[in-house]
């Protein structure tokens, strides 16, 4: 991923000195694990160990690449160059590529989820704090982009945070999902390598033995794992859409953050652009991209092929670099959101009344007067408002076949905001806990 959208703590788990690391820690265990067997002399496995401080070249591992076209013979042969060939003859003991690659791949997945879900409790701290903060600051609810009913600010903000934090639990399955490892040979039948050295190597990695690998670990895992992440780009989207629409200048109700000196646009002086919840959407679209090919991987030739390897190359960096940049993204806009209550209200008085026209509607109907009529006299006055600009109540109170049924007390009562927050409370005891 390009450095704009990147975080280092993310991208260092995707180096390539983070990768050969790991290459190397998965053949010094197996190492060990085969000593213990008595497979190979413990000498040799302890003079893997003497590699342990060594800063891998990644330029001579290409190097050799270059000529065996296979990288992680172009590691091994590199570690013998430091610990001496007849020293390194045992590594790799029983071993394939796919032990170390797969192994390795889910090693960053599960590292890289631990930086996404720092990311989440983040994003989750800063929805809390804003939802608490507005608890009672009423907006009009919105259907097709149109009014509906008054709501909260905080009720908005205590959404978001439910579905992030569904996210978060499916995330924390995901990495659990993704947490194994594999060191079971060619075509997984562990012919020439102890399932016990697996076991030993797992433990010290702190990953699951595979339940059953061919030569590989079965891609449904990852599969899951990345759908998972292009669920919560979805969510940050979902926001960044709601902030987006909010700041929009005939609505204005919230904004982000424009700092001092910031500039809106090259050509007009006078703007103040959403600019990184349009980006939280486009930054969502790149998530997501990784989904299908993830799902594609899965089926793969018989024992193994390799149509899955260049996917996961690009798509597990990239993805996980692009959505933990997102998330921290998307924690900032929050954490700094700009909300105009007074605005909220303007924009709910615009359509005078228009909106508590369900509480009228209902009372007629409580009253004795069947829906169908109740909805054509709720309906008759409410035109007006659309088409007049006329004042909802007034229009109701002037109305003989409404009063007939409702005293002006009566009318006058549904036009109470309160009425529509009364179970706020106990939607964020649902939330909140």
């Amino acid at each position: 991923m390009i450095p704009r959208y990147s975080r280092p703590d993310m991208v260092a788990i995707w180096s390539p000195e983070t990768k050969f690391r790991i290459w190397y820690e998965i053949e010094a265990y197996a190492c060990d694990a085969q000593a213990e067997l008595g497979v190979i002399p413990r000498a040799n496995a302890e003079a893997v160990w003497r590699a342990k401080d060594v800063t891998f070249d990644v330029a001579r591992i290409d190097e050799i690449e270059a000529v065996t076209k296979h990288d992680v013979i172009a590691f091994l042969t590199h570690l013998a160059e430091h610990i001496g060939s007849d020293d390194a003859r045992f590594v790799h003991q029983g071993m394939t590529s796919s032990d170390v690659l797969d192994t390795t791949l889910n090693i960053q997945l599960v590292r890289a989820s631990d930086l996404l879900i720092a990311g989440m409790d983040r994003v989750l701290a800063a929805l809390k704090t804003r939802a608490h903060e507005h608890k009672d600051t009423v907006r009009i609810g919105r259907s097709h982009g149109i009014h509906a009913e008054p709501t909260t600010m905080g009720l908005t903000f205590a959404r978001f945070y439910a579905e992030m934090n569904r996210n978060l639990s499916r995330l924390k399955a995901a990495r659990e999902e993704i947490r194994t490892g594999a060191i079971s040979g060619a075509v997984g039948t562990f012919a020439n390598i102890d399932p016990r050295v697996e076991e030993y190597v797992c433990e010290k990695l702190d990953l699951i033995p595979e339940t059953i690998s061919t030569q590989v670990i079965p891609r449904d895992r990852h599969a899951m794992f990345f759908a998972t992440l292009g669920v919560i780009a979805s969510s940050i989207e979902n926001i960044a859409i709601e902030i987006r629409h909010m700041q929009r200048t005939e609505v204005l109700e919230a904004e982000e953050f424009f700092s001092p000196g910031q500039k809106g646009s090259s050509a007009m002086p006078h703007k103040r652009n959403p600019v990184l919840t349009e980006n939280l959407t486009g930054l969502a679209r790149l998530v997501r991209m990784s989904v299908v090919p993830a799902l594609e991987n899965v089926a793969l030739w018989h024992e193994r092929d390799i149509s899955h390897s260049s996917v996961e190359r690009a798509i597990g960096p990239d993805t996980t670099i692009t959505l933990d940049f997102a998330l921290h993204r998307l924690a900032g806009v929050v954490e700094k959101l700009v909300i105009y209550p007074e605005n909220m209200l303007r924009n709910m008085n615009q359509f005078k009344g228009l909106v508590m026209s369900q509480r009228v509607l209902l009372a007629l109907t409580q009253a004795g007067v069947s829906r169908e009529d109740s909805y054509r006299l709720v309906q008759r006055n409410a035109m007006k408002v659309w088409e007049k600009g006329a004042d909802f109540k007034t229009e109701l109170l002037a109305d003989a076949e409404v009063t007939a049924a409702l005293t002006p007390a009566e009318i006058e009562e549904k036009f109470d905001l309160g009425y529509h927050t009364k179970h706020v409370d106990t939607i964020f005891k649902r939330v909140f806990g």
